[in-house]
């Protein structure tokens, strides 16, 4: 039994997550999330805590985004692209129940707002990602979405992977083995 309870967007979702495991979750009803499904998660946050599981597409991210911002504190599951997606379609209602179980396995919580990444260890620089080609790259794309499946934030713009990187607090020493891992899968393509 998963303690949170789970924020997907609809009814097929819910089907899939209870295929792989004991779960409670609250459905958006898609991209059209309204102010009583906010306050159901808030309250849900209060009581138990939240996971986010949403599609790994443009729709999922922006409920994502939305929940994020209302309840702060939430934990976030990702999915790949290639584990949701099943003729063309892309969605958790797509995922074999072990990709859901793995994704809920590698949970990320969000820092605290406010909260600073002081410690250096955290401190992940823009120039960072540029040396890593992760920006400004021909391939920063493919990069970005690899190195998102590596460190378990999903994937997303430059922009969005600088802000993850630190809202998930995520060490250096993870953004180096993933970079490394890049590296050696990658080899010549670099």
């Amino acid at each position: 039994m998963i303690k949170e309870v789970i924020v997907v967007e609809g009814r097929d979702d819910t089907v899939a997550i209870k295929r792989a495991v004991e779960a409670d979750t609250i459905e958006t009803g898609g991209s059209a999330i309204n102010e009583m499904t906010l306050r159901k998660i808030a309250l849900a946050m209060e009581r138990r805590g939240v996971i986010i599981f949403t599609d790994p597409d443009h729709a999922g991210e922006r409920i994502r985004k939305i929940v994020a911002r209302r309840v702060p504190g939430c934990k976030h599951a990702f999915l790949t692209e290639v584990d949701a997606t099943k003729r063309g379609d892309i969605g958790v209602e797509n995922a074999s129940p072990e990709a859901i179980r793995h994704a809920l396995a590698h949970v990320r919580t969000e820092m605290a707002p406010g909260a600073e990444a002081a410690d250096k260890e955290f401190q992940i620089t823009w120039s960072d990602l540029i040396e890593a080609g992760l920006i400004v790259h021909p391939e920063a794309a493919a990069r970005r979405r690899y190195i998102g499946e590596m460190l378990g934030i999903g994937y997303c713009n430059g922009k969005q992977l600088f802000k993850r990187l630190s809202v998930f607090r995520i060490s250096r020493e993870e953004f180096a083995d993933a970079l490394n891992n890049l590296e050696k899968e990658w080899g010549d393509r670099l």
